[in-house]
């Protein structure tokens, strides 16, 4: 970051700060000296204040934009209460003596204190949490606690706890890959890549607009919609490479969201068939039963015009889809198109063979 931007920075805040009511814009300008500068045209200057303000929103920094004495005019707000975080103090006990607090610190913010074995607890927490192996959740981890550290012990805190280690999962994104579609998310950037189809695994450059992140099955997905199309595909973020982000029009989003997009509402919606970033293939489904599970998976189904016992089904990865299909234990059963019969079948006898001879199968 160069110095400028972060002298704008501190200078912004302690404007906002200094102040326990909603200011304008204009009555921000004799306190940013950057602002005030002469020379400067009002819209120059005014997109200069609304960039560092989202950055700074994207810091965490909660400024809030409120009305204005004008309706027409905007004003904007930063409460003391939810910028500074709440002194932390550890309580200590000394035998034959009273319990006794640290209260040194800033006296006007409220305080939090800590029991020894609550600290202990809490660093350990942040330990398992670490041990996931998931890069979002690790990084809030270790920003919390290098938060506690300025306030409270916690390098010795829990350190006779023992060396747990939790088995991680079978795919890992990268913490950068995952910070990087973040900001490209939030600026509403389009992204290039290189992407390894999961059926089969070869490998292409990609160009998408981000929708959203969703974690499902132990794993990371992007939900985008490629430049110029309509349908939003999903990619595994253990199978991109090479991520970059549009470096064209700083400042200016590529695209926007469809109003109607609801990330959760289409995580929830993805069957793990149906995930990937390929052409989906029709498959015609054979019900033989309507009742139980069957039933739910029914109305999972298109409508086969004629042949109100078939179902039509969307299907990107073939191997998942006859997976799913050998679980409803010969109630549904796939008749078309004929490589997925095949695997289905495929898949038929080998569960077969395992239960008549299952020692072939014993580790």
């Amino acid at each position: 970051m160069k110095s400028p931007k972060l002298q704008r920075w501190l200078d912004l805040l302690a404007a906002l700060l200094r102040r326990h009511y909603p200011v304008t814009f204009d009555e921000l300008i004799p306190d940013v000296p950057a602002y005030a500068a002469p020379g400067q045209k009002a819209e120059s200057r005014r997109r200069t204040f609304e960039r560092d303000k989202d950055e700074l929103r994207a810091f965490g920094v909660p400024i809030e934009t409120v009305p204005g004495p004008d309706p027409e005019v905007k004003a904007y707000q930063l409460r003391v209460r939810d910028f500074y975080l709440p002194y932390l103090t550890l309580r200590t006990e000394r035998p034959g003596r009273p319990r006794k607090i640290d209260r040194y610190g800033y006296q006007s913010l409220p305080s939090l204190a800590f029991e020894p074995d609550e600290l202990a607890a809490v660093a350990a927490a942040a330990t398992r949490v670490r041990q996931l192996g998931d890069p979002l959740l690790a990084e809030h981890a270790e920003s919390a606690m290098r938060k506690l550290a300025c306030d409270l012990p916690v390098d010795a805190a829990g350190r006779d706890e023992p060396d747990t280690r939790l088995v991680p999962p079978r795919a890992r994104a990268s913490s950068e890959l995952m910070v990087l579609l973040d900001g490209a998310l939030r600026a509403r950037k389009r992204v290039t890549f290189r992407y390894r189809s999961m059926g089969s695994g070869a490998d292409g450059a990609r160009e998408a607009e981000p929708f959203g992140l969703f974690y499902l099955n132990q794993h990371w997905y992007l939900a985008a919609r490629a430049r110029g199309e309509t349908t939003v595909k999903n990619y595994r973020l253990s199978r991109i490479a090479d991520a970059r982000v549009n470096p064209g029009r700083p400042g200016t989003p590529d695209y926007e969201i469809p109003a109607g997009f609801d990330l959760r509402s289409h995580a929830k919606s993805r069957q793990a068939w149906e995930l990937g970033a390929g052409d989906a293939v029709v498959a015609t489904v054979h019900f033989r039963s309507r009742t139980g599970a069957a039933a739910a998976a029914h109305r999972l189904g298109e409508e086969v015009p004629g042949h109100p016992d078939r179902r039509h089904f969307r299907v990107r990865r073939s191997d998942a889809f006859a997976r799913w299909l050998l679980s409803f234990g010969g109630d549904l059963v796939p008749i078309a198109p004929g490589e997925l019969v095949d695997d289905y079948r495929g898949l038929v006898r080998e569960t077969l063979d395992h239960h008549q001879h299952p020692s072939a199968f014993a580790p």
